[in-house]
């Protein structure tokens, strides 16, 4: 962006000479450059701190790892990739008979144990065995209980439902695969169907400027000269590199030397932006201003210069 500042400088150096026909000598060409490092330098500074701009952006979604919660074969898997699913519509079907089985073995068990619990009931009061023999009985029938509770919950999820409203996607998953209920093995991507959050990584030398609720500005590469309104949502307070975590590794000044960016959330309430949200897939790149309360008749060239570089996204870069 302050390379277009430059260039639009530039440009109005040249056709001020033109228009006026001021010679080219060792006055006015140097007096053009020096009042151009004065006036670019001061507007850069000025914008950088005061109305800060990140060159990166990316619209950000929370997807869910689908895991089974018991393991068994897959036998059937209904759910297509890419179709909107409500919550609770089955994704893949675990086979239930094993299941079934421990269920209908644990309900007979249940039966003998609440008939022995009521023979033992019985013969206490005929003082044919002791209080302790009845409390075992009854011991033995809660357990059965429990087990069989267990056992139907189980069983109930080997049919496995969309958590919530969305799609699954690049769906892998066939029936004869065999599933696990082991964490490090998602069967499936699970994208839910809520609203995405815009995320602008900030450099850390404009942390002073940035507060919630102010106004910011945001384009995205797929939309190109689309410019959105929003507003400072929320400035994170912590970040990644600066994280420590339990281990048997010292930590050494080499690790993380250079200065990582703050991410701000940007809320993007432009109601333009509800045509265009389908089309952007989740994850987009795109850039984004924001405009504090301080020096804000210099917002007017940040502004510009956002829809200038907006503009560019219609040139595709050669690889």
């Amino acid at each position: 962006m302050d390379l277009l500042l430059l260039l639009t400088y530039t440009a109005i150096c040249v056709a001020i000479f033109k228009i006026f026909k001021i010679p080219l000598n060792k006055w006015t060409v140097p007096t053009a450059a020096l009042g151009g490092v004065v006036l670019v330098s001061s507007l850069v500074f000025l914008m950088n701190y005061n109305h800060p701009y990140s060159e990166i952006g990316r619209q950000y979604f929370v997807s869910t790892p689908i895991i089974p919660a018991v393991s068994g074969l897959v036998t059937e898997v209904p759910v297509k990739a890419n179709t909107p699913l409500k919550a609770g519509e089955v994704l893949f079907q675990i086979d239930p008979k094993p299941y079934e089985n421990r269920v209908a073995s644990l309900k007979a068990q249940l039966v003998m144990a609440d008939n022995d619990l009521v023979r033992a009931n019985e013969l206490i009061i005929k003082r044919a065995i002791s209080a302790r023999d009845v409390e075992l009985a009854k011991a033995k029938v809660d357990q059965l209980k429990a087990d069989l509770a267990t056992s139907q919950y189980e069983l109930e999820k080997t049919t496995v439902r969309a958590p919530t409203d969305g799609m699954v996607t690049q769906l892998m998953l066939r029936p004869g695969m065999m599933a696990s209920n082991l964490p490090l093995r998602p069967l499936m991507v699970f994208i839910n169907r809520e609203n995405k959050q815009f995320v602008g990584w900030f450099r850390q030398n404009s942390l002073m400027r940035l507060s919630e609720g102010d106004l910011a500005e945001v384009t995205f590469d797929g939309i190109p000269g689309k410019i959105f309104s929003g507003k400072v949502k929320f400035v994170f307070e912590v970040l990644a590199e600066g994280q420590l975590i339990a281990s048997g590794d010292l930590n050494n000044s080499g690790q993380n030397t250079t200065a990582s960016r703050i991410p701000v959330l940007i809320d993007i309430i432009d109601p333009d932006y509800n045509q265009y949200e389908n089309i952007l897939p989740g994850g987009a790149f795109g850039q984004a201003a924001i405009y504090s309360k301080y020096v804000h008749h210099v917002a007017v060239m940040r502004k510009i210069l956002l829809r200038m570089a907006a503009w560019m996204n219609y040139v595709f870069p050669i690889h």
